[in-house]
This record gives C-alpha cells, structure tokens and sequence, in this order.
C-alpha cells in the first residue's frame, strides 16, 4: 500500500494547493520572493496575534534598554523578516544550486575544515535565526552534512519538510535518534544543529540568556563528550537592504569543551547566540517561547495567551 495516500485526503488538500503556490513564488526573481515575503511578514504581524504577543514579550525581557517606540520598530522588523524566512527556506529546498552562486559572503570556513582534520566528527553549533536553512544549503555545496529535525504534528509538512532536505543533505535524523547521531559523528560526519529551544526540564539545565534563565538543552555537551566531536559556532546573517545576500560565519571550534560543568557549558553556548542575536536582532525565532519554562518559585511569563 503506498504510505502516502493518507497525505493526499481531502482535508489536507487546501494545504497541498499553498504549497503549489508558493512554489510558483519561488520562480519569481529572488528579490521579488523577498519584497513578497516581507509583504508576508506584515500581514502576518496582525493576523498571528498570539505568536505577535510571544515576540513582544521576548523582546521587552531581552531588550529592556529599548523604547516602546523601538521595541515596535524592532517587533515590525521581525515579522518582516519572519516573511522572507519563508521564502528563504523554500529556495533553499527548491533551487538548483547555480542560483546560489552569488549571494554568500564567507567568514571562517578555515574553522570547519581544521574540526573535520581531526576525524572525530564535527557538530554545527547554531541557532533559529531566519535565515539558516539557506546558510545550511550553502554548506551542502561544500560538503554533506547531517541534519537533526523534529518531527511536525502535521503529517503533511512533516512529510514536506523531511522529504525537502532529504534532497540535498546525506542523512536527516530525528532529533531524538542518539544512536544515529553518535554514528555520524562517528564516520567524522558534519551534524547540523540547533538546541536553542525549550524542550522541557529533561536533559535541560537553567542557564543565563539575555540575563534571563532559560531552559537550555544539554545535548551538545553530552554528545561532545561521548563522540569526541569538535564543536564548531555556524550562523547565517541576511545583510542589510534586504539584497538577497548573506554572510555565512563559522568561528572558530570550541576549546576545552565540553568541560565538567553541563551549566557552565549551557551559558557559553547561549551567549554565542545571544553575541548573534545583538548583531541582528530582527533575524532571530522571537516568536518561540524561549522562557516557557520557569525554575522552581518563579511565576508564568506568558501571560493571557489565546490557544
């Protein structure tokens, strides 16, 4: 029986006629995809009011030197960029690789090459900024990569997303597949990924972002240590004036890490981010509820949030 009729019911159809449209977007001139991306991005601002409240929130913990004016200047801006995400993402699923060739700017890539030398494996340390998936399919036409997603509830975008990458990457594997993990690093295999959201208290420590404890994942350590894999910072930068150029950062690998303390490494690993995020704050995933999870005694941060 094949396994994706059940995709093909007709409640999932309106889903199937957006993904057709978006992709007759795609074949619009890049910076058109963004003009309309941003266009996106701004009606998404007052439809989305729940997730607009999220950003908001984040946004006032993590920048409290800012105005109520800036503060909506920046929360704008992020919406934007949110929209051009979108189609960010899709052409870095659905174009051919020639039509890259022009909009990176490289800083490091010395880095990476130097970690995989080693033969131990190499994890791509990054966050959830807007523009990733792109920064990731620049990386793919240097060398393959392993990436860690996780799964989507929806069983169509679950389907999409995972068959999308699959194109290009060497091998997805699902977020919780340690064992598949550990065998990458382990053929000194390049894994991609990103931890900077709050999964729970299991396997999280509370450590500092934007002076803020958060719920922080541990797995990078954890998976440092067994493996003996390099840790390599990655992040992606959309450059100003909306151009459709980006500048693809890898600093250099980690030293003495991990250590003895999951805490002490937690925090160094956030403040990578966060050094990140200072540079372009509009560009990063505000809209996730990176503080849902509170230590012991303190109180809800998210208040009168409709489900």
């Amino acid at each position: 029986m094949n396994t994706l009729l059940p995709l093909f019911k007709p409640r999932y159809w309106p889903l199937w006629l957006g993904i057709g449209i978006l992709w007759s977007l795609t074949r619009l001139p890049y910076r058109w995809q963004l003009t309309v991306g941003r266009q996106l991005g701004r009606l998404t601002y007052y439809l989305a009011r729940r997730r607009r409240h999220i950003a908001q929130i984040n946004l006032q913990l993590c920048f409290p030197e800012l105005n109520p004016q800036q503060l909506q200047n920046l929360l704008h801006r992020h919406f934007e960029s949110l929209g051009m995400n979108l189609f960010e993402m899709l052409s870095a699923w659905w174009q051919k690789d020639s039509f890259f060739t022009w909009l990176w700017e490289i800083e490091g890539l010395e880095h990476l090459q130097t970690a995989l030398a080693k033969g131990n494996g190499v994890i791509l340390f990054g966050g959830h900024f807007s523009a990733f998936e792109i920064g990731a399919r620049f990386l793919i036409q240097k060398t393959q990569i392993h990436t860690v997603y996780r799964p989507h509830e929806n069983p169509v975008i679950d389907y999409f997303f995972k068959n999308s990458r699959e194109k290009h990457v060497e091998k997805v594997i699902q977020r919780n597949d340690v064992k598949e993990i550990l065998r990458s690093l382990k053929h000194n295999k390049i894994l991609w990924y990103a931890i900077d959201q709050n999964y729970g208290h299991k396997y999280s420590v509370f450590a500092p972002f934007f002076g803020i404890l958060a719920a922080t994942n541990t797995a990078t350590s954890r998976l440092a240590r067994v493996s003996k894999a390099v840790v390599v910072p990655f992040f992606t930068q959309r450059l100003d004036h909306y151009r459709g150029q980006y500048k693809i950062i890898f600093l250099p690998p980690l030293k003495d890490f991990p250590s003895d303390d999951l805490l002490q490494d937690a925090a160094r690993l956030n403040q990578l981010i966060e050094d990140q995020v200072r540079q372009m704050p509009e560009q990063y995933f505000w809209v996730h509820r990176r503080f849902k999870d509170r230590p012991p005694g303190e109180t809800e941060l998210y208040h009168n949030l409709k489900r």
